[in-house]
């Protein structure tokens, strides 16, 4: 394929990537505003609104300041500037992944780099005009967050899916040699780099799995409460309507809560407060529907919700060990490989921890003024958790002895001769 042609369908990749996202945002908002307001001065509201929303989605902070209309809404003065930075983390994950097939397919064109570098800089420029074109002085963001994080969602997504083609299928480039050099590691530690990605993904995967179900399993067991608190909103249907869509576009950051939950250290939904398997300590909480799936307790019995990383690590060390079961069952020659077992496990609970660290901190911030300003888990104790359950459950399964099934070669000449002779 030509590069021309090359840059050119990136390009267009890239603007579809933010397009989307922007649109998602801006047809619900135009139905809302015409429905509630009428079209006067709506593209004046309506496209600042839609570029704070997208930018938050994409993890950027955003400055409220609504102290010119405290009074009339009777807010009081403390409470009307604040920092907004719990992401709806829908739009990095829609971002995430678009960027990531892009990367797929700048594998598979035959100029990897070209395709690549044209993608990241045409959503940088994106992100850069809705950062230009939309000033506001109630809600704003700092410019170089609002340029940087959002195209920083896409290289890490388009950079993500170009490597695992390009470790798959080759790329005639960097991957193939870095393959080169650690296939001249040997049959024992050539496979270890990708048994610790393969094994990270089997537990960060599991865990997002884990909390998406017993999210759902919340919601269905706790819709009274919910349809309670949308009640108690007073909303028409045009406001709950765009409550509903505000909650799921957060369903992916409150399952990134949900990961630190099972893990044992929890999370917050403000300051001294703490959502966790062995109890729960709430003030006031504000009055989302969808908190009310939030347990009013805790019990000895929802600590055991912590085995499911130990299950995980044991999983991603059994997939690791069925790989190598061959190589590494020497049992009792003092030949048995602990060492690429050891690295394995190690590689399993820091790539594990490191990326349920991202996730927590990616999916906290601030909601509000005042206590509301910590929401979300810590990023610290959510990884060594995380980290030290995966390790125990990859160490069971990785560091038990091995042992194989025996072959001819393995049988001396008499025991050979004796077989043969019975049989």
């Amino acid at each position: 394929m030509q590069r021309v042609l090359v840059a050119v369908l990136a390009a267009v990749d890239a603007l579809v990537a933010a397009a989307v996202g922007l649109v998602a945002v801006l047809a619900p908002f135009t139905i809302v505003w015409i429905a509630v307001f009428g079209d006067a001065g709506a593209w004046d509201a309506l496209w600042p609104a839609t570029a704070r929303v997208w930018q938050l989605g994409h993890v950027v902070p955003v400055h409220i300041d609504a102290s010119e209309f405290a009074a009339v809404l009777g807010i009081p003065d403390a409470g009307s500037v604040f920092w907004l930075s719990v992401a709806p983390l829908l739009f990095a994950a829609f971002t995430l992944f678009f960027a990531a097939r892009s990367g797929r397919r700048a594998v598979q064109s035959g100029a990897p780099l070209i395709a690549l570098s044209t993608g990241i800089v045409v959503f940088v420029l994106a992100a850069a005009g809705v950062q230009l074109t939309s000033g506001n002085e109630v809600a704003d963001a700092t410019t170089w967050q609002a340029i940087v994080l959002p195209s920083a969602v896409y290289a890490v997504g388009a950079l993500a899916g170009a490597v695992r083609a390009a470790w798959r299928d080759g790329d005639g480039g960097a991957i193939d040699r870095i393959q080169d050099v650690v296939d001249g590691w040997g049959p024992v530690w050539r496979d270890v780099p990708p048994l610790i990605v393969r094994g990270t993904a089997v537990v960060v995967v599991g865990l997002v799995c884990a909390s998406a179900t017993i999210l759902a399993a919340l919601v269905a067991l706790n819709g009274g409460e919910i349809v309670t608190l949308f009640e108690r909103t007073h909303a028409d249907v045009v406001g709950a309507t765009t409550l509903t869509l505000v909650q799921l576009a957060y369903v992916p950051t409150m399952i990134g809560w949900g990961i630190s939950w099972i893990a044992g250290p929890g999370f917050a939904l403000g300051s001294d407060t703490a959502v966790s398997p062995s109890g729960t300590s709430l003030g006031v909480v504000p009055g989302v529907p969808i908190f009310g799936v939030l347990p009013e307790g805790g019990s000895g019995w929802l600590l055991l919700i912590a085995l499911v990383p130990v299950a995980l690590g044991a999983l991603a060390g059994w997939i690791a060990r069925r790989a190598y079961a061959d190589d590494w069952a020497h049992e009792g020659t003092g030949d048995e490989h602990y060492g690429p077992r050891v690295v394995i496990a190690v590689g399993i609970a820091v790539g594990s921890g490191a990326l349920a660290a991202l996730i927590a901190a990616v999916s906290g911030g601030s909601m509000g003024p005042g206590r509301l300003a910590e929401i979300g888990a810590d990023a610290g104790p959510a990884a060594l958790a995380v980290g030290l359950e995966a390790l125990l459950g990859a160490a069971i399964l990785l560091l038990t002895p091995m042992r194989r099934q025996l072959t001819w070669s393995d049988l001396s000449d008499d025991e050979t001769s004796a077989v043969s002779a019975d049989t």
